[in-house]
């Protein structure tokens, strides 16, 4: 099995658990809108969607060792191919329409994405004062996408998820190529880019969990669009990583990312109203909020 299939592989099992996660917060961002943050903390559901999220971000740092960032951050759209049905499932719905087709869309435009991304197992790693700018600059912009409060901040928050993913992604690569090499771990770098990784997944699972409180469609399209765009930057800016194919492969990234934006724009469109039966209610809420969500439904 060679690096470039491992990697995908791996890529598979992690977006699989993170559309679980996905799922199960987006159930508990509707129900705990007039709760309490040490409510929602206390609810054993909660605690299971972020055990996904450690496995699935687990798996991801392991493909990180095996793919580089355009190859490996793509990938996370495959969770859309889960959630958006499961999450339909849940709440006692069809998948509509509109659903199917943005959820396709995007996912074949990142898989266009995909395409000129292949490359070499990953060997150049960030150094600390590039690491250092990478969280600064991401900071700075998630606080401009979160500093205004309206009810309808739901994408903007998603868009900050996906940023803050793609820099823990950026760090964790750093941490995962170092730990391959052997030696090394407890240099003041690694340390250093562990713990900023620690605080970018955190943080990004919780601005994810904002942004599930007016659906799951659209927020998470989102996430898996700006995720990927956000790390290849990186990844290509600081990390060497280049496109494969010279201009036929920029243009046919163009038109996935074009494509990705479409199906973002059909999945912001689906009715919030779809979400079915029992959602929004307090009954309902109360209920999902402490069901456990099943073992096998599936993010970054």
């Amino acid at each position: 099995m060679n690096d470039t299939t491992l990697a995908v592989g791996l890529c598979v099992a992690s977006a699989v658990a993170y559309a679980a996660a996905a799922v199960a917060q987006e159930r508990l961002a509707r129900a705990a809108v007039a709760r309490t943050a040490g409510a929602l903390l206390g609810s054993g559901a909660w605690w299971w969607s972020a055990g996904l999220n450690a496995a699935a971000a687990l798996l991801h740092a392991a493909a990180l060792r095996y793919g580089p960032l355009t190859l490996v951050q793509p990938l996370g759209a495959l969770t859309l191919v889960a959630a958006v049905p499961l999450g339909a499932r849940r709440s006692g719905r069809r998948v509509a329409a509109t659903e199917w087709r943005g959820t396709l869309a995007t996912v074949a435009g990142l898989g266009l994405l995909l395409l000129p991304a292949s490359g070499p197992a990953p060997d150049d790693t960030l150094t600390l004062v590039e690491a250092l700018a990478v969280s600064g600059a991401t900071i700075a912009v998630i606080m401009m996408l979160t500093a205004v409060k309206d009810p309808r901040s739901g994408l903007r928050h998603a868009t900050a998820s996906g940023l803050a993913s793609a820099a823990a992604s950026a760090l964790t690569q750093t941490v995962a190529v170092a730990a391959g090499r052997g030696g090394a771990l407890l240099s003041v770098r690694v340390v250093s880019v562990a713990l900023l990784v620690m605080v970018f997944a955190v943080g990004g699972m919780l601005l994810s969990q904002r942004a599930y409180r007016g659906g799951l469609g659209a927020p998470l399209a989102v996430v898996n669009l700006a995720n990927p765009l956000a790390a290849a930057a990186i990844g290509m800016v600081l990390l060497g990583e280049r496109l494969q194919g010279g201009p036929a492969g920029l243009l046919l990234a163009a038109t996935g990312a074009l494509l990705a934006a479409r199906g973002v724009m059909l999945l912001t469109r689906t009715p919030s109203a779809a979400a079915g039966p029992g959602v929004g209610t307090a009954a309902g809420s109360v209920a999902g909020a402490e069901l456990p969500v099943p073992v096998g439904r599936v993010a970054v």
